[in-house]
């Protein structure tokens, strides 16, 4: 990573690390309401896609929080760049939520599925964006399908 983007990149994760504690205490707050607090009946059978989500944004949270203490450790000399990079340390895969399911949950927990999912989509992109960086590819050009980079590489042939 190169020293001109350095202090931009700390005030970033912390930032996002912030915004992913804040949203873990409002998911715990949320989802250790009984069922009838979350505006559910106890025969609902919304239950189970609740336990479901729950689960799925929980899991979110705790893959984006686990990146985001391993940057943080890095800026903080705690971690060498090679051990950063360590396929250990990247981002977990998280399965994505129905948006047919989403839709009959009550509307903090749509809230809380939809922010989670916003967080780690942008730590994703973050990622690689980091990740075709210490490649030494240019951000646009190893963020473009394959297909328009292919294209471009004809175009340039070509020309």
């Amino acid at each position: 990573m190169s020293n001109h983007q350095f202090p931009f990149t700390v005030k970033l994760v912390e930032s996002l690390y912030v915004e992913a504690m804040v949203l873990a205490d409002e998911a715990r707050s949320y989802f250790e309401l009984t069922p009838e607090d979350q505006g559910l009946t106890r025969h609902d059978d919304i239950r189970i896609d609740m336990s479901c989500e729950s689960l799925r944004v929980t899991t979110r949270l705790m893959h984006s929080i686990a990146w985001l203490l391993n940057q943080k450790a890095y800026f903080a000399g705690e971690l060498s760049l090679h051990q950063l990079h360590s396929r250990s340390r990247s981002l977990g895969k998280c399965t994505s939520s129905d948006p047919f399911v989403v839709a009959r949950l009550p509307q903090e927990a749509q809230r809380l599925v939809q922010e989670t999912q916003h967080l780690l989509d942008r730590l994703v992109r973050l990622e690689k964006s980091l990740e075709a960086e210490r490649l030494g590819f240019v951000e646009e050009a190893a963020l473009r399908p394959a297909v328009l980079q292919m294209q471009a590489r004809l175009a340039s042939e070509l020309a």
